[in-house]
């Protein structure tokens, strides 16, 4: 899963990344216009990568038994439902879906190279999204059959997807959809995964990030009547909290040279900054929304869910920014027969973070302290350049 290796610079770009802080953070942006009045308006919500490690499938097949719910022994549905208030009322919900889909009743597999139970795109939909991007550095890890299963389940559940394709022709088309009246184009790359290369004879399976790729997808997207475009990238290095160097450049060069309306980013699995760029918002990684690494660092199980609100203006489109913090709860590993300490985690669950602080119930305190240092370390990774100033980053209320 790692991706360091794809990046010629590797680990030392952190170092000279640091000037890049200083200085890309502070640059000026254009005067935003005035809303129109009568104008349109939609909401966006946005989250991080969706990695169903084997632990998760087993707390699936665990919920399926209790629930009675769920297809072929597996219910994703009690993992996910902490974020379905938010997910679902956005007017636009976009996921990542990370890794390809086997059958329903497996087998399945996890790092390196991933197949996963396809029910987590059933829960995807019943959660609240709308459409995911799949290109990623494990897009390909069990070749062209498993990327033609994986979009034909989503095309079964109702899930739109960008970022690879079944057919030449596919790969041509652009995901276009009607929200609140607005057309509305989403666009997915991921730099190339060396693990698994795809071969020369199906590269048109894969959106591989470039300028130009992106040029030519939102020129398309436009020609199409396309309104707004709306940018996923799979990029970065993992487990950094500051986004490198090539992740800064293109992020410079997809703002100045493109008319990209909003950028999200993924694969670090650790939260990164939301920073306005040439006056485009740039989320340079949002976490994981739903993972459960093999050793979890704690930063691992915290992620972010973007929200953006696009309001029209005479000349364009405003768009505001907010973000909700989530965390994947894990329970502690026990010897068998052992009992879990009273009030400790004892199910994998997505947790809206805030919403928990809000209304702790019976939560112990060392829960609650474990959300509370979930939601000041996000909001600090996420303002990390400067968005909380002028650009006016803040935490999502649900009741605005």
């Amino acid at each position: 899963m790692t991706f360091c290796d794809s990046l010629p610079f590797g680990r030392a770009l952190v170092v000279t990344a640091a000037f890049a802080l200083l200085t890309a953070g502070c640059a000026s942006t254009p005067p935003e216009s005035q809303d129109k009045p009568g104008g349109r308006s939609f909401t966006v919500a946005a989250a991080g990568d969706v990695l169903i490690h084997p632990e998760l499938v087993e707390q699936a097949a665990e919920d399926a038994e209790r629930t009675g719910k769920g297809q072929a022994g597996l219910d994703f549905g009690p993992l996910m439902a902490g974020v379905k208030p938010v997910i679902s009322k956005a007017d636009l919900a976009i996921c990542h879906m990370e890794t390809p889909v086997g059958k329903p009743r497996g087998p399945f597999q996890g790092y390196p190279e991933f197949l996963v139970p396809p029910q987590i795109l059933t829960t995807l939909k019943d959660v609240g999204y709308d459409t995911c991007s799949t290109a990623s550095n494990h897009t390909y890890d069990h070749g062209l059959k498993a990327v033609r299963r994986t979009l034909d389940t989503m095309d079964r559940v109702g899930l739109g997807h960008a970022g690879s394709a079944r057919t030449p022709e596919e790969a041509e088309k652009i995901n276009i959809r009607d929200v609140r009246g607005v057309k509305v184009a989403h666009l997915a790359y991921s730099w190339e995964s060396f693990l698994n290369p795809t071969p020369q004879k199906e590269r048109w399976a894969f959106n591989r990030v470039s300028t130009d790729a992106v040029k030519k997808a939102e020129a398309r997207a436009r020609q199409q009547g396309a309104e707004v475009v709306i940018l996923s990238l799979h990029w970065g290095l993992e487990h950094y909290n500051e986004p490198s160097v090539p992740q800064i450049e293109l992020a410079e060069r997809i703002t100045e040279q493109t008319g990209v309306d909003l950028v999200i980013g993924h694969h670090a699995h650790v939260v990164q900054p939301i920073q306005k760029i040439n006056g485009t918002w740039v989320a340079f990684g949002l976490g994981n929304q739903v993972a459960r690494h093999s050793s979890p660092s704690g930063l691992t199980e915290e992620g972010a869910i973007g929200w953006f609100e696009f309001r029209e203006t005479a000349s364009g489109w405003n768009v505001s920014a907010r973000y909700r913090t989530t965390l994947v709860d894990i329970p502690p590993e026990t010897e068998p027969g052992e009992k879990l300490p009273a009030g400790a985690v004892e199910e994998h669950r997505l947790v809206d973070v805030r919403q928990a602080l809000d209304e702790p119930g019976d939560l112990t305190p060392e829960r609650l302290a474990r959300y509370r240092l979930a939601a000041e370390r996000t909001r600090g990774f996420l303002f990390n350049r400067g968005a909380p100033g002028g650009d006016g980053l803040a935490e999502l209320s649900l009741k605005d």
